[in-house]
């Protein structure tokens, strides 16, 4: 019986009421409904939402303005740039191609960063396995020089980017001369002995490449007489690629008096 009383309790207060038609409402507040409705359209049809816009990448912060702003923490200042430039191309409603950044400011921007933690790798990972990713040479190439530049700063430390830039011209611009002054400049200037050997002899092995048998004998020579190659197998390895180039012989042309 409680139970009875209850849903008739709740029945009777939540229960479906009786809706009264909309064009039973007073006229003056019909017309006024009418009138809020139309001016709602009206106004979206006048301001459409607005389409996102890809915003230009700024310049780089002056040496007067990164003091300002680091508050005297200069590392944590160039991580916070480092954040800014790599969601730039990341903006609300809109993913911007590498290719549409200017890049001449983001280069401006990677080397302010490397200015102000010069210990800092980031800059020069994102200019040669970001940046240099585009399609577009023009750019591509910006971004190479930016990490040969900076290489020659520090090149005991900066050695593997140099190096990624090597096999970018090499493997995906076909650009050999390229390539080729990128791996003599990283064998003349990266002297650490702990750098891995494959980097020191890059230069070699893209020299047989392109057939540059002299140089690569010479610089072969060189590299087993330096005392430097410490691996038996190593040593070995190396020495039989200098026996076989030694015994490639150019063909010789046959004279004119030989094909008569």
């Amino acid at each position: 019986m409680a139970r009875a009383w209850l849903r008739s309790k709740f029945s009777s207060r939540f229960g479906k009421r009786d809706e009264r038609p909309i064009l039973s409402l007073p006229w003056p507040l019909l017309l006024l409904t009418v009138l809020l409705l139309a001016t709602q359209i009206g106004w979206s049809l006048r301001h459409p939402h607005p389409r996102p816009t890809a915003q230009a990448l700024g310049p780089a912060p002056t040496n007067h303005e990164a003091a300002i702003a680091s508050l005297g923490e200069i590392k944590a200042y160039a991580r916070l740039l480092n954040l800014s430039l790599q969601t730039h191309d990341n903006q609300p409603g809109i993913s911007l191609p590498f290719r549409q950044l200017d890049y001449g400011r983001v280069q401006a921007w990677l080397t302010r960063i490397l200015a102000l933690d010069p210990l800092g790798q980031y800059p020069l990972l994102a200019a040669s396995r970001l940046y240099a990713t585009v399609d577009d040479d023009a750019k591509r190439r910006s971004m190479l020089e930016f990490v040969h530049t900076e290489f020659l700063r520090d090149p005991n430390r900066r050695w593997q980017w140099l190096a990624h830039a090597a096999y970018i011209a090499r493997h995906e611009m076909k650009d050999m001369a390229l390539a080729l002054r990128y791996v003599e400049s990283l064998r003349r200037h990266a002297t650490d002995p702990t750098i891995p050997a494959w980097a020191r002899q890059m230069e070699i092995f893209l020299r047989i490449d392109v057939k540059d048998t002299d140089a690569a004998k010479a610089l072969l020579g060189a590299l087993l007489a330096s005392g430097n190659v410490s691996d038996p197998a190593e040593f070995r390895f190396l020495s039989g690629r200098l026996a076989e180039l030694e015994a490639t012989r150019p063909n010789k042309q046959a004279s004119p008096q030989s094909q008569k």
